[in-house]
């Protein structure tokens, strides 16, 4: 069995966005409840705090754009901290769909693109 994980099987979805059969495993990443949404409409498999950047690595980034290398390259090294954590959610990638869901207003600078790049990156630490 190939331990590579198909990029096809990682999704990002911001959890204002209403889920959707084609989520797959929908799996919240924040360390904290997105605002004025209620548990039963983000429809979660798991909120997963332990795969979320610490509260101090969050306060530091406070999504300023300038960051966004550093803030990946320290979220990687958390997550190599807790492999335990992390593999399980590499089990869940390979063996079909996973939507990590997120919070945050950029699309494209959060915690779940970092996540993600993680997720396919071969080795978990190819975050540059």
């Amino acid at each position: 069995m190939s331990t590579k994980i198909p990029s096809a099987n990682v999704r990002i979805k911001r959890a204002y966005e209403a889920p959707s059969p084609e989520d797959g495993e929908r799996i919240l990443i924040d360390r904290l409840w997105p605002r004025g949404i209620k548990k039963e409409a983000l429809h979660l498999t798991e909120w997963n705090r332990d795969l979320s950047p610490s509260t101090d690595l969050r306060h530091w980034f406070n999504h300023e754009h300038e960051r966004w290398p550093e803030f990946r390259r320290r979220y990687a090294a958390e997550l190599a901290e807790h492999p335990e954590h992390f593999e399980a959610l590499r089990q869940r990638a390979r063996k079909g769909v996973v939507t990590l869901v997120y919070g945050a207003h950029d699309a494209a600078v959060n915690n779940a693109v970092a996540m993600r790049e993680y997720l396919l990156s071969p080795d978990g630490l190819n975050v540059q």
